[in-house]
């Protein structure tokens, strides 16, 4: 009995994260403001009172039809966006995909194998200070919040990595959560200016 608890527990949770995961990355999408952020060429001149933020991603997918259901109808296409949103202000961030098979680094390398390979990025420009960030993958209901603060004058990194899902199945002694992009993200990683936040 103490089992069964246990299980609706962790099932009633996890519906939970998964329902503040799909209302975050709805909400990521709202454009509620416009004068949040202004999109740059990278090494303008920052005026005063203001700081510059360069957005990247790299990560990879299946291909299109790869998956005989394919429920995520844009991993593989054009049609996949990363988006972000800062206080308010969202952006859409086309990928630049292309083919990719590549060979494994070590046992546990993710992304080993075919597939598709996104590029994302953009470069914008805010005032200096405290900002909410938002940074979501809609077609894959993932979507993470986090603060940051921008000083004045500065020009900050802002790189978003995925967190791959595990394989399923009972693996080897040492390979114990092995993760591959064929099984899509669980989750994002965000790193401003070299440190994660």
């Amino acid at each position: 009995m103490k089992r069964m608890t246990a299980i609706y527990t962790i099932t009633i949770i996890s519906m939970l994260l998964a329902g503040c995961a799909t209302s975050l990355s709805k909400q990521a999408m709202m454009n509620s403001r416009t004068d949040v952020f202004s999109e740059i060429s990278p090494n303008s001149s920052i005026p005063a009172g203001h700081a510059d933020l360069t957005i990247s991603a790299s990560l990879k997918t299946h291909s299109e039809f790869e998956c005989p259901i394919n429920l995520q109808r844009s991993h593989g296409t054009a049609a996949y966006k990363l988006v972000l949103n800062v206080d308010g202000q969202a952006a859409q961030l086309n990928g630049r995909l292309q083919s990719e098979r590549s060979e494994s680094r070590g046992v546990m390398d993710p992304e080993a194998g075919d597939g598709i390979r996104y590029r994302f990025g953009k470069s914008l420009r805010l005032k200096a200070g405290l900002h909410k960030v938002v940074v979501a993958l809609p077609d894959d209901e993932i979507a993470i919040a986090r603060e940051l603060t921008l000083n004045e004058g500065d020009r900050n990194s802002l790189v978003v990595e995925p967190i791959y899902s595990t394989k399923p199945g009972k693996m080897r002694p040492g390979m114990y959560g092995t993760t591959s992009f064929t099984e899509g993200i669980r989750s994002l990683r965000v790193i401003l200016n070299g440190k994660e936040i």
